[in-house]
Parts: structure tokens; sequence; C-alpha cells
């Protein structure tokens, strides 16, 4: 089996690979400067509520945006999985994958690892929108280099700065009104920021085509993406484990790299 670990500004996603398919993923809440004992337990949970032992893994692959987190998960991972293959993503290992970076310290590994799976799944111009705590677009031109990135606030993000720092607005629930009229303040909310969303999302789709001169194939990933539906019939595939599958292409074209404890 394969453990994938990414670990993000808002959560740290545990995804477990065998038989070809991703089998079970687990999310807990990610914090900087959080004592690490924390996710070593809640890990440790997830190995007995289904009986696994650090010996059932073969391979762990990393990836994190959260500096602070990098130095306590290596540590452990090393100690836990001692019988595994590690792969910690970062851009030591850039020049390795298929695709192409300019600017190897500019750029996220997860997003990188939206690349890589996005270039995986189609092999030609491709944008990969990541709905999460930031909203992303990853740009790929049809030779497999990362063009560009874009990046907006995500639709948690955004909510959460407005009513922080408006004295009568409050939080809603993320649920697209059919109206952009809004009857009352919660509808109000949802209207601006969800409807704003879409046009948001289809109007940097527009811009990054105009700007390659050339249509793209377009995959869209993270756990919003469900909510803004009006925006599926634009998008080629929606994949809700793409960072995690990146990460698992990752380790997989690394192995000569990095081999396995049996190589």
């Amino acid at each position: 089996m394969l453990l994938a670990i990414d670990i993000g500004n808002t959560d740290v996603v545990f995804g477990i690979w065998t038989q070809e398919k991703w089998v079970q993923t687990y999310r807990i809440s990610s914090r900087s400067g959080t004592e690490a004992s924390i996710y070593h337990d809640f890990w440790k949970g997830c190995e007995q509520q289904n009986g696994w032992t650090a010996h059932s893994f073969t391979e762990v692959v990393m990836s994190t945006v959260v500096p602070d987190l990098r130095a306590p998960f290596e540590s452990w991972l090393t100690e836990h999985f001692e019988d595994a293959r590690l792969v910690m993503v970062d851009k030591s290992l850039f020049h390795l994958l298929p695709i192409k970076i300019r600017d190897k310290a500019e750029i996220g590994t997860d997003l990188v690892a939206n690349a890589v799976a996005g270039w995986n799944r189609f092999g030609e111009s491709t944008v990969v929108v990541d709905f999460g705590t930031a909203l992303t677009f990853t740009i790929l031109n049809d030779e497999g280099e990362v063009t560009g990135v874009a990046i907006a606030p995500g639709l948690k993000t955004a909510m959460r700065a407005l009513f922080s720092n408006a004295a009568q607005l409050y939080e809603v629930p993320l649920q697209l009104p059919e109206s952009v009229l809004g009857r009352s303040t919660e509808h109000a909310l949802q209207a601006g920021i969800l409807h704003g969303y879409i046009g948001l999302v289809e109007y940097l789709l527009d811009k990054i085509e105009d700007e390659l001169d050339q249509p793209c194939r377009v995959i869209a990933t993270g756990g919003l993406v469900s909510i803004l539906k009006p925006l599926h019939e634009r998008f080629d595939a929606i994949e809700p484990h793409l960072t995690l599958e990146g990460l698992r292409l990752i380790s997989q074209i690394t192995l000569s790299v990095i081999p396995s404890h049996d190589a």
C-alpha cells in the first residue's frame, strides 16, 4: 500500500492507495506550530481502526506548504515507517518530472502535484483549478511547461475575511442560491460570493485561453468544487483526489532516485 500525505494550510489529508485505487482518505485540521504528536496520534487511530500497521505500507510520499510542519513530519515518518520508501516532495525532485517548471522556488509542491496529475490525464494544454484554502489555477501548455499560476482567496477564506471585518455580517452556509437578488443578509452573501466565484472562474479560464491562444483542457479538484454546479459543464474532469494522485505519480517517477528498501 501507498500512503500519500498532503499538508495544506487548512487540512492535512492522508490518502491510501491500494489495488489500483484510492480506497480511503482522512482529514485533520492543519495549523502551523501545532504539536506534531496530534497528527501522529490521529494517524495511529486510523491504523487501529483499519487493522493496519506501519509494515502495511511500502511507500509514503508527502508534500507540505506549511514549512513548520515539514521537519516534525519527516522525523515521525522516518521513524514510524522505517521499512517503507519515503519520498519528500520538494524542488530537488522537480527535474525528474514529466513537466517543466520555470522557477522552481516560486511554486508550491501541491500545485506541482496537481500539474503532474493533470498532465498525466490529458497530455496537452491543461488548466488545473483547485478549490481549496486558495483558489488556484495551474496552467500547462502543450509542451508540458507550467507557464503560470493564478491565485485568489478560496471560498471559505473569502467568506471568513468578510464576516471577520464587517460587524453586521456573519458566516453563512456555502449553498448556491438560484437568484443573485439577495432577499436577506444570508441570501445576499451567498449570491455575491458563490455566484461571484462562478464569474471569477469563468473569466480567468477565458483569459487564460486568450493568452495561450488555444483552448485548454480543464480539470477541477478540491472539496468545494461540488458547490459550484454551474461550472461543471466547463470542466473536462472533476477529480477529488487529484493532488494525492499527483503525489503518487511523483513517488513512482522517483523510483530510480529513491529506490525501495528491497531494491
